[in-house]
């Protein structure tokens, strides 16, 4: 989705229409545990994981939307918001995976729809008008936590470097605050785009467990070297551009000076 907000902020904001939208994501949240539980036997840690990822998620997202002054949710946050429903089930089978493995039709199926879903919001966005800085960073996020609990699930089973995967875009998050010329905005990439979509259809493969475990641990291994190949491309991007916007600054005093 395009990063531009196309809504303009009111001073007579009010935040109920959107607030009940979260509020309705949360619900549909704890309604899917519901149903998930006795469908699987979801023990403890499945139920609390997804009610917390339901709470966490209603509270950032509201936090979020007060801050960005949405005055209407939009289509294309509707479908993010019913991918993240998704992602939040998956996260309460994964969670309980540790005590019994979960149905693999289900987890997959799960897993499956919201990858699917995720070239969805996009398009509607771009389709009703309706792009916003925050609806690509829910978006994003949704993206990133689905890839982090699917690298949990398949490192049970091939290690744990699997966790590298889900890690890395926290890492290079984490590694931003130290070196500010990482919050660039880099330019669009199809490549990139690729990669990205790649990570979660590679990480479902393995976790489906359809293949040998050779050829499971190899598509992860491909998964991961082309999220290096990535996020190495952009970090020298980002480098080179800080370079460049950095080389001005520096011949000011020497300019002064002579």
């Amino acid at each position: 989705m395009a990063l531009n907000n196309t809504y303009d902020a009111h001073d007579s904001y009010d935040a109920r229409p959107v607030q009940q939208e979260t509020a309705v994501g949360a619900g549909a949240q704890v309604l899917l545990l519901v149903l998930l539980g006795p469908a699987t036997g979801m023990g403890t840690a499945g139920w609390l994981t997804g009610l917390a990822f339901a709470l966490a998620s209603w509270a950032v997202l509201s936090r979020a939307l007060h801050r960005s002054r949405l005055p209407v949710f939009g289509p294309a946050n509707r479908v993010t918001l019913g991918r993240a429903t998704l992602v939040g089930g998956v996260t309460a089978l994964v969670a309980d995976s540790f005590r019994s493995a979960p149905p693999a039709a289900l987890l997959v199926g799960l897993t499956a729809a919201a990858l699917i879903l995720d070239g969805v919001d996009g398009r509607v966005a771009r389709r009703t008008g309706t792009s916003t800085a925050l609806g690509a960073r829910f978006d994003m996020e949704v993206d990133a936590f689905l890839i982090l609990v699917l690298s949990v699930y398949v490192a049970t089973d091939l290690g744990p470097w699997v966790l590298l995967i889900g890690g890395m875009r926290y890492v290079f998050v984490a590694a931003a605050r130290a070196w500010p010329w990482l919050t660039a905005s880099l330019p669009p990439s199809t490549a990139r785009k690729t990669v990205a979509a790649l990570q979660g259809v590679l990480l479902l493969l393995a976790g489906a467990d359809l293949l040998p475990r050779g050829a499971n641990a190899g598509a992860v291994a491909l998964a991961l070297a082309l999220l290096v190949w990535s996020f190495g491309r952009d970090v020298v991007w980002l480098w080179r551009r800080s370079r460049v916007v950095a080389a001005p600054v520096r011949a000011v005093p020497e300019l002064v000076a002579r």
